[in-house]
């Protein structure tokens, strides 16, 4: 019996509609911006405000990733030595 972890990938579907949806948000909020009543460092000043909240997602996102990658290998790392000690255990050995 084999343990080995399945790796989950997520669909094509699932992929293109993420990709739309941020392109579609994006999009939006940058026509959102250029279109508001507002002076124009008012405008840039939105405008680079959404760019910093956009690379923080991002930055998050990634660090989310790296730590639940780095806790998977821990993981196995460790049901790899209690499979070793098993695998060396024998039951019927004298004290």
């Amino acid at each position: 019996m084999s343990d080995t972890p399945v790796r989950q990938q997520n669909t094509a579907a699932f992929y293109g509609q993420a990709v739309a949806s941020f392109g579609i948000a994006m999009t939006a909020t940058v026509i959102g911006i250029f279109r508001l009543h507002a002076d124009a460092w008012v405008r840039a000043f939105l405008g680079i405000a959404v760019l910093y909240l956009v690379t923080s997602a991002f930055t998050l996102a990634k660090v989310i990733r790296d730590r639940q990658e780095a806790g998977q290998i821990v993981s196995r790392v460790d049901q790899a030595r209690l499979e070793k000690l098993l695998a060396e255990h024998d039951p019927f050995e004298k004290l």
